[in-house]
């Protein structure tokens, strides 16, 4: 695809130098994982050549919207998305696909399309991954920096909220993901 690489490499460094240090978990650390995540998901329907770049393009720009602020970051990653992907020579049909993509990450998650479903489920692979507690202390102390949170209690409550109202959309992640996220959710109200 024609302009990707570019693209790819504009983006990381957005990510990489315009990022508050306070965004412990949207970090370039959360979208380089999130790419990595995709992989698994891209086999699983084996999905390849553009429909793959274009779901690695909304990975890649789904949070650079916090570049611009915290508050309503999709639709600033969708003006910014819509800058980059132009000056790369990327199609009016090809832009249109990527702001569904991003907006489809905005909680709560409303995806419309398969490339939707599963940028939504790499987003929060997280919650039925190996690392959740990791993950989501660095979440915690984002939080607490941004000012929208202020103890633990208040995260824990938030957590075990989530957890109950958050659905996997796609066959991959039930399978690999909903058990561990289940696990997670009973250990939280147990504390």
């Amino acid at each position: 695809m024609k302009g990707y690489n570019k693209l790819r490499k504009q983006a990381l460094t957005i990510l990489q130098t315009k990022l508050s240090k306070k965004l412990y978990y949207h970090s370039i650390h959360h979208t380089l994982k999130a790419l990595k995540v995709a992989d698994n998901y891209l086999k699983s329907f084996d999905i390849k050549g553009e429909e793959a770049k274009l779901l690695r393009i909304g990975i890649l720009l789904h949070d650079i919207g916090f570049t611009v602020s915290a508050e309503d970051h999709e639709a600033h990653s969708v003006v910014i998305a819509k800058e980059l992907m132009t000056k790369n020579g990327f199609s009016k049909e090809h832009i249109n696909i990527v702001k569904g993509l991003v907006l489809a990450t905005k909680i709560p998650q409303n995806p419309q399309t398969v490339l939707e479903t599963i940028i939504c489920d790499v987003d929060l692979d997280y919650l039925g991954g190996p690392d959740f507690y990791k993950i989501s202390h660095l979440l915690f102390k984002e939080l607490k920096a941004l000012g929208r949170i202020k103890t633990e209690a208040q995260w824990h409550t938030i957590q075990i909220n989530f957890l109950q109202s958050h659905k996997y959309h796609t066959p991959h992640a039930r399978k690999h993901r909903e058990f561990h996220k289940a696990q997670r959710l009973k250990e939280l109200m147990s504390k």
